[in-house]
This record gives structure tokens, sequence and C-alpha cells, in this order.
């Protein structure tokens, strides 16, 4: 474990005052009260329901021997230092990147930020780094890798301390490349300032986390922070999406060396001859390097695009054509995107993590591509969040869907049918094929047993989640589990779902 002076400290740390010793020795950081140590320094974060402050007895007495605060008249007792600074989270990056020496300035680290595709992206790039063996770190949505150990994600990206202490764990054993989702919200709350990328790959923009950023503008902005560097250096490379229009914008207005792709003809990596089919997808793409047969076990026309900037990325990365090709194939599912589950039945049913309107209309519209049958769709909205969106998913729903049950996402602290009456103003602009079913449970029932042969059963929004979160309780809650249980139930065999 690293020890560093809370002068050296300090030094990065650009504090407003500093209030008692600064020859303390420091021997870990936290920002969590009930994982301090001796000797730790503790920063007391602003969250959005708590305040960090009102931790720092607690920290002191774990033994905190300094504290970081933004607050002038925070209750740090005497003997214990007191570090004022105008952002706390800003400092806890700086602290961090700075307590683990600056370890992403020998690393390669791909980030991949953009609204939906981050999280199968990400899992390609890994992939084919690790065909390429250059396997090293994978943090995102659905869980973090750091080498061979698995850690669950808390957040899409992690916090900067987090994050700083497993780019440490990599280096310390040998590992140089890390592909991560890098969130507006992570690029909004420092926790990747002082990040070091090689590469920034941007997906698309489309209307999401408008509760936290208030305009399309400002989510823009954020995103953008990625290719600018934080901190620290920009990227050498910008992997942008050249179809959609902040990802144009962005070829426009960035200076960095950038390879594009897409579907239209501007874009220097993009796909033609496409089939689809349950199976995967199979395509050529056409590169700067030359053609490349596509084959991947992954569905749809949004997992092309992520096909796409995968092997964009791979090409900035100097990976030879033949490994990407491997890397792609090898990837054989993405936890809850587009996820099938299979009692042997004769519709089929598929989990997917769309919880945007855009999202839900790519993940229809692939299933449309699959089937001449009916699409079932059983989606909710998230408590706490963009209100705005609601009537924008139950319109996409209703339009493309042609039976719709409208169930619970996670609706934290709202009444579930004040958010399925927001949602469902805009179904009833598209249809009236929809059944309310606020038990999410049962409306997976009822659409597994209104399925027919050849139909396609969609779950979406929860994706990979594993719970549901309902007032201030997580409640244990897979989609994919409760639809497997209630197929062996309606007599499907369970010794065949997979």
């Amino acid at each position: 474990m690293p020890r560093k002076s809370l002068k050296e400290l300090c030094g990065i740390l650009e504090p407003l005052e500093i209030v008692g010793r600064a020859e303390n020795l420091i021997s870990n950081l936290s920002c969590d009260s009930r994982r301090v140590e001796k000797d730790c320094l503790f920063f007391a974060l602003q969250g959005g329901k708590l305040d960090g402050n009102q931790f720092i007895p607690r920290a002191v007495a774990a033994g905190a021997v300094a504290v970081v605060t933004e607050r002038g008249n925070a209750p740090v007792p005497p003997g214990v230092s007191s570090i004022l600074v105008e952002n706390a989270r800003a400092a806890l990056a700086a602290a961090s990147t700075a307590f683990y020496d600056h370890p992403t300035r020998s690393m390669q680290v791909i980030g991949i930020t953009g609204t939906n595709g981050k999280t199968t992206t990400a899992y390609l790039v890994h992939s084919i780094l690790q065909a390429a063996g250059r396997s090293g770190g994978l943090f995102g949505t659905v869980e973090y890798r750091i080498g061979d150990r698995v850690v669950p994600a808390t957040n899409t990206t992690p916090e900067s301390l987090d994050l700083q202490m497993f780019f440490d764990e990599l280096r310390r054993n040998g590992r140089q490349h890390v592909v991560m989702e890098v969130s507006s919200h992570a690029l909004e709350m420092h926790r990747v300032d002082y990040c070091r990328f090689a590469l920034g790959v941007f997906t698309n923009l489309t209307r999401d986390h408008l509760d936290f950023h208030h305009t399309m503008d400002n989510y823009f902005a954020a995103k953008r922070k990625l290719f600018e560097g934080l901190k620290a250096d920009p990227p050498e490379w910008a992997i942008l999406n050249i179809d959609d229009p902040y990802g144009a914008r962005l070829h426009r207005e960035l200076s960095l060396r950038k390879l594009t792709y897409g579907f239209g003809d501007r874009a220097e990596v993009r796909a033609t001859r496409i089939h689809y089919s349950f199976e995967g997808v199979r395509f050529t793409a056409l590169t700067p390097q030359g053609e490349l047969a596509v084959e991947s076990p992954l569905v749809g026309p949004p997992n092309v695009y992520n096909i796409l900037a995968a092997i964009a990325a791979a090409e900035a990365q100097d990976i030879d054509m033949p490994t990407i090709q491997t890397g792609i194939k090898n990837l054989r599912y993405v936890p809850g995107r587009f996820e099938r589950v299979d009692c042997g039945q004769p519709f089929a049913v598929v989990v997917d993590y769309a919880h945007t309107d855009d999202a839900l209309k790519n993940v229809i519209t692939a299933a449309r591509k699959l089937t001449k049958r009916k699409i079932i769709t059983v989606f909710g909205c998230g408590g706490d969040r963009d209100r705005a969106k609601r009537p924008l998913m139950g319109e996409v729903a209703g339009r493309l869907s042609d039976l719709i049950i409208l169930t619970s996402d996670n609706p934290r602290t709202e009444e579930p049918l004040r958010i399925i009456a927001d949602t469902v103003v805009g179904l009833q602009k598209a249809t009236d094929q929809y059944v309310v079913e606020p038990d999410r449970a049962k409306a997976i029932r009822r659409a597994l047993e209104a399925a027919h042969e050849g139909d396609i059963v969609l779950l979406a929004g929860k994706g990979h989640e594993t719970y549901q979160v309902v007032g201030d309780r997580i409640l244990p809650f897979n989609d994919r589990e409760v639809a497997r249980e209630i197929l062996v139930e309606l007599g499907y065999d369970a010794h065949v779902c997979n």
C-alpha cells in the first residue's frame, strides 16, 4: 500500500485553506466513512441525498487524520487537519491519481461514451484485445474486470478513487490495456479527471439523463469532455459514429486524429452486404486496411454499429484483421443486451436494457427484422428520472409493437401508477393494443401466455439488472430468471433452458 505525505497530496489539491498539520503520512484515501482505516485522508463529498460532512466524526473515530471538505464550518475536531477545497470530487480525483502515481500514464486506455451501445462496444473491444493477447481491464455498466478478478458494477464508471486503485492493481500485475465506458455523469463529476486516454469512442447521442443535464446541449458538452482531456492530454484518436449528428459535429470540431464509422458513404469503416438472423449478423466491413468478413453471434442493426466501432478502435490500435475477426466472433453475448431466454418454446424471448425511446426503437426494429409474426413488448419507465421521456417511450413502443404490457421498471420513490400514467399519454397516441400490469412478474407472465409460434416477446428496460428498486428497498428481480421460471411453469423444458 502506498504512503504519501499530506503536504505532497495538498500540492495537487489546490486547497483554499489548510488548518492543522500538513506533515502527516497518509496510508489510504476514502470517501466512505465505513472504509476508513488508520492514517486516512477522508473526503466529505456532497451526495444527492447525503452530505459526507455528517460522517466526519465517524471517519475520525475510524482513523482519519485529515479531512477534505467544501465547508468552512465542517465538524472537524481539534487535532485533525482540515483541507478546504472548492470542489471535493475534483480534489478526490486529483489526490487519487497522485496517491497511486498516475497509473494511466503507462497504460493504453480506451474510453467509450455515448447514449446507447457503450456496453456492447466495450465488450467487443475487450474481446478483440484478448484475442490480440492484450487482455487487461474492463469497466462498465455490468461489471468491472480487473484482470481475472470480477467486481459487480456500482456505477457505469467507477468513482475516481476506485478507478485509480483498479488501474494501479492492473499495472502492478503487468496489465497495460483497459476498455471502459465513460458516462456523462462520470465526466461531469470528475471521476475520470487525470485519466490519459489513448482512444475516445463516441457511439451516439439521444435523449437521456436530462433530469441531470437539463438540456441536450449540456448533455453533449459533458460527452465532449472525453475528447478534450480532463486534467490530462486529450486522446490520440477519436473514433466517431459519423451517421449520428453529434458524431458528425465532433468530426467537424475536433482537431484530433479521427476515424469514422457508420453505414453511409462518408464513413471510413462501414458495413455492406448485411445479413440478419437469430444466429447473429454477417456482413463485410470496408476499412482503411481493406475488406473484413465479419461473423458475430450478436443480433440486430444496433450491433452492426457496435461492431464497426470496435473494428475502428482496433485498427487505431494497430491490431491485424484476422485478430479482429476472431475477437468479434468470440463474443457470444453481452449480459442483458438482446439476450435470449430459450426453454424450447416455439417463440423467442429477448431481454434487453433499452430504457430510452431511441434504444427501445432500435431493439424493437431489430426484432422486426427477425420475424413476420407479433412483437409483444413488456416495458416500464424508471422513477425519479426524466419524466419527459416516458410518453416518448410509450409512443415508440405503441407504434412499433403489436401488443404492449406496460409495467414497472425501477419505480424508486415514485408511485408506480403515476409513472405508468405518464407513459400511457404517449402510448395512446399510437395504439389501443396495450395492457397495464404494474407487477412486473405478472406482466412477464401475461406476455408469455399471449405469445404464439414465431412471435417475439421483448422484455425491455432492466437487461442485466438483478434487482428492482421500490421505495428505499432493493428487491431481487431478474427478468431472465423470472422468464425462465414462468416458461417452465407453462410446460417448457427446464433442462434445455439457457
